[in-house]
Formats: structure tokens, sequence, C-alpha cells
């Protein structure tokens, strides 16, 4: 993917699916070069502040809602009794508040390689860090492969792998040996959900991928839950649930139905919606009817 910035416009190009994404932008308001990757700001005409890094949309002020509460409640929910959730990468922190919103959850691992990414993030989108300071919340910098390896077996309950593309800094978070791991550090029942990319765009590969190598680190069922995502490729996301030894289909509905805490985008119809799956998809995945 390559970008450009012509005429007051950011634009995002996917020039191996022949598309691209363009927000038009009032200024460039910070810029900073990682170890890892490069972080930018804009200030945007019409979806407040934009975060770019290595020239790929993350999160806008406007939209990220969506992203958030999908990768995090539909896993949530879909687990029994939640109380030990990961996240891996996450550094801006929207997930983390979000997973916090639940009264059951007893303690939160985010564990991203890039401080920065928080440190900007904590800067131009303090409603996403508004619950970094709660007591059940550890935020740890450092290599999220690593620490699932070194976590103790069955001490979490939700692994939520909230990472940029199979690229770079996390191409090791789309790997068999991760999942592995994660399977090894959840508990009987526990969950992992990954981000998978676009429905659209990589049904038949990214997506076919992620099912074949969670079943084969251990999962018991997987599946594929879809939202819309304006600023990321096609305007169409996903996420992928794998659970060891439930069912990823199910989720507690009349809790999600009695949510305590108010979101933007997620409820108890919305959950069982995103469960469907369109023909081409099942077609893509070899799903039997």
């Amino acid at each position: 993917m390559t970008h450009s910035l012509a005429d007051g416009w950011f634009t995002e190009v996917f020039d191996q699916q022949g598309s691209a994404f363009s927000l038009k932008v009032k200024d460039k308001i910070d810029s900073v070069q990682s170890e890892f990757q490069r972080i930018d700001i804009y200030d945007t005409e019409t979806f407040g502040k934009l975060m770019v890094i290595d020239g790929c949309t993350m999160v806008s002020t406007r939209e990220n809602f969506v992203y958030h509460e999908m990768m995090s409640h539909i896993a949530l929910f879909a687990h029994p009794a939640p109380k030990n959730v990961a996240i891996i990468g996450g550094g801006d922190c929207g997930t983390l508040r979000e997973v916090l919103k639940h009264p059951g959850v007893e303690q939160v691992w985010q564990i991203d390689i890039d401080e920065l990414v928080t440190r900007m993030s904590e800067q131009h989108f303090p409603e996403l860090c508004e619950s970094n300071a709660d007591p059940r919340a550890n935020i740890l910098f450092a290599d999220g492969i690593q620490w699932i390896k070194d976590r103790a077996p069955e001490s979490l309950d939700v692994i939520i792998i909230d990472s940029t593309d199979p690229v770079g800094p996390a191409e090791g978070l789309f790997a068999i040996d991760f999942y592995k791991d994660c399977f090894t550090a959840l508990a009987p029942l526990g969950i992992v959900v990954q981000q998978s990319e676009s429905p659209l765009y990589h049904s038949d590969s990214i997506i076919k991928k992620i099912h074949v190598d969670m079943a084969a680190a251990g999962a018991t069922s997987s599946h594929t839950v879809q939202f819309p995502q304006v600023i990321y490729p096609s305007g169409w996301w996903s996420c992928t649930l794998a659970s060891k030894g439930g069912d990823t289909t199910s989720f507690r509905i009349e809790d999600a139905a009695a949510k305590p805490f108010r979101t933007e985008y997620y409820n108890a119809e919305i959950h069982a919606a995103g469960m469907a799956m369109p023909e081409f998809m099942r077609r893509a995945l070899n799903i039997a009817d």
C-alpha cells in the first residue's frame, strides 16, 4: 500500500486491489519515527483526528468505536465468564477502554511493542485512554509474542490480537507458533480473537489461513465476524474468534442485551448479525451448510 498527501487530501492507495481511500485534511499536526514505525497525526475536515502508521490509516476520532467495540465485546460476551484478558497490540488503548467496561473483568494486560503509539494516543485521542488509570489495567511495552510465550499455562480467559496488518512488526502475530502459545496460555473455554482484515479482499487468503492455523494450534471452533470499518481497505472488516473447547458461534445474548455500559455500535442484535456469513465467504472458507 502507498499513500499521498495532495490538494488537501490524505489518500491511502491499495495497489493490489486497485482501490483507494481519502480523507480531506486541514493539516499534519504531529509526526514521530519510532524504533519500529512512523506515526503521523492529521487534523481532518470531517473525521476529527486521524492516526496513520507507516502510511496506513489506523484510527480516526469519528469511527474508531466500531472496531474497538467489535474487537472486545464480541469475544467477552462469547466467553462464559471472562476475568483475565490480554490485549496484544492495541497501543491506541481503545480496545482496553472497551474491555474495562465489563465489571466482571479482574485484570487486563495490554502489551504493545511500540510505546510511542500509546503516547501519541494519550496526546491526540485522550478519549481512548480514559481508562488507562483503571487499577485493573496493566499497560506494558514489550514483545507481545514473547509475553504470551512466557505466560503461565491456562492463566488467561481471552486474548485479543489487536494488530496492524500482517507485515512488519505485526507479521509474527499471524503465525501458527504464536497461536499455539495463545492456546497454551488460555484456560479451558478460553477465546482468542484476531483482527482478520477485509472479507472482500482477504477471505480466500488471510482469513482462510487464520482458520486453518487456529485449528492446527488447538482451536475446537472458529468463526469470522464482520463489521463496517470506513477507513480500512474496502470499508468492510472482520475479526476471527477461536475457542479452546467452546463454541464461537454462541454468546451470552441476555447479558449482551442487558449490558450495564454505553456503546455506540455494539449490541446483542449487532453481535448476532455479525455472525452471519455471505455465501462467497462460506465457499472461500469451505463452510458446509
